[in-house]
């Protein structure tokens, strides 16, 4: 039996159910504080502060997108996101009862394509950042000498408004976490903090854990993949 088949025994004996993998929560809360850097860093006007939020925001957002596809179970795209359907359904039955679902561990069908908007928005403001132009012309994003100035204008016009878009899903996502705190009676931030959660009235879908040198290998693709990148192509 390995480390990780030892953590997961160890956690169903102690009444929890191992659900978030060490990457998935080093990712959520180094995507938090790079954010919260990134909006911090553009009010101060320190734009190259700014610049290494940004690559390194990028960098995270390529990782989470090889994970979802690679990753443990509840990190996989095809795992959590699910058709119309099953959103309605959740939202009808299951989103204002009281009492805890039992349902596959991870997201639920609303919140899996809450997750993915986010990562969506998030992307974008990285990438129209890459391109922006001030209005005077005088900083600008690493690849904005690719387009015209109008162009990074517009592009920085766009960042602008897609963070206001992404600090309004990021509103929405707290809410949600208050109201599963309050109404549900489930603590979502101590899930992502510890990796395990309560377990279920019935036994849950079992949670593979993919390898940690796998993801040390994706994060470190993604992060060269930035670099090579702007090495080569930004000024």
């Amino acid at each position: 039996m390995n480390m990780a088949d030892n953590n997961l025994h160890r956690n169903r004996q102690a009444g929890r159910t191992p659900v978030w993998d060490l990457p998935t929560r080093l990712f959520h809360w180094a995507l938090v504080a790079l954010i919260a850097g990134a909006w911090w860093s553009a009010e101060q006007r320190l734009l190259e502060w700014h610049r290494y939020c940004g690559y390194g925001l990028l960098t995270l957002l390529l990782f989470r997108l090889a994970w979802g596809l690679f990753g443990s179970t509840t990190a996989q795209f095809n795992y959590f996101l699910r058709g119309p359907v099953r959103v309605l359904a959740y939202c009808r039955r299951e989103l204002w009862a009281r009492e805890k679902q039992s349902q596959q561990p991870g997201h639920n069908p609303l919140g899996g394509w809450s997750v993915l908007a986010m990562l969506a928005l998030a992307l974008l403001q990285i990438l129209l950042g890459l391109f922006a132009v001030d209005i005077d012309g005088i900083e600008s994003g690493p690849l904005a000498y690719l387009i015209s100035f109008d162009g990074g204008r517009l592009a920085a016009q766009t960042h602008h408004l897609v963070f206001k878009v992404l600090l309004s899903f990021i509103g929405l996502h707290i809410a949600a976490i208050a109201f599963y705190r309050i109404h549900k009676k489930e603590n979502l931030v101590s899930a992502m903090i510890s990796g395990s959660e309560t377990n279920r009235d019935r036994e849950p879908l079992a949670v593979h854990f993919a390898p940690l040198w796998r993801a040390a290998a994706l994060f470190s693709l993604s992060a060269a993949a930035v670099f090579i990148s702007l090495h080569f192509f930004g000024r």
